[in-house]
C-alpha cells in the first residue's frame, strides 16, 4: 500500500468504504461470536454452535451462516452419513480476520474495565477475575 493511500485511509478520507463492505461481511448481532467460535481451528457442527452462542434463533443461526459461507468467510462440510452430517470452519479468508478480531478484544477488555457502568463480561468471564 503506498503511503499516500495509507494517509488517506488513516485520515478517515478513504475509511468508510472498507469499513462499510467489512461490516458488510461479518455486520450483525451472530457473525463476529461464529466466528470467534470457529477460531479454536476445530471444525463445529451446527448443535455445537448453536449451544455456545445461547439465545440465538434457528433461523438467525441458519441466516448467518449462510452469508459467511457465500462472503468465503466459512466452509460448510455436509457428510453423507446416516443421519447428515454438516461441519463448518474458518476459509483462509475466514481465518485473515483473526488477528483483527483480537485487537478488537483487547479494545473491549480494556474499555470494558474503564467503564463503571459495564457488566458485560460472561459467567466465565468473571469466574477468572
Amino acid at each position: 500500500m503506498s503511503k499516500k493511500t495509507y494517509e488517506n485511509i488513516i485520515s478517515g478520507e478513504g475509511l468508510f468504504c472498507p469499513v462499510r463492505y467489512s461490516l458488510e461481511i461479518v455486520g450483525g448481532k451472530w457473525k463476529l461470536p461464529i466466528l470467534c467460535i470457529l477460531a479454536s481451528g476445530e471444525p463445529a457442527r451446527y448443535s455445537t454452535l448453536k449451544r455456545k452462542l445461547g439465545n440465538v434463533t434457528n433461523m438467525m443461526l441458519a441466516q448467518s451462516l449462510k452469508e459467511l459461507e457465500a462472503t468465503g468467510m466459512v466452509h460448510r462440510e455436509q457428510y453423507n452419513e446416516v443421519p447428515p452430517r454438516v461441519e463448518y470452519s474458518l476459509t483462509e479468508k475466514g481465518t485473515s480476520i483473526l488477528p483483527i478480531l483480537v485487537k478488537f478484544g483487547e479494545w473491549g477488555a480494556e474499555n470494558m474495565q474503564n467503564d463503571s457502568i459495564c457488566d458485560v463480561k460472561c459467567g466465565t468471564c468473571k469466574a477468572t477475575d
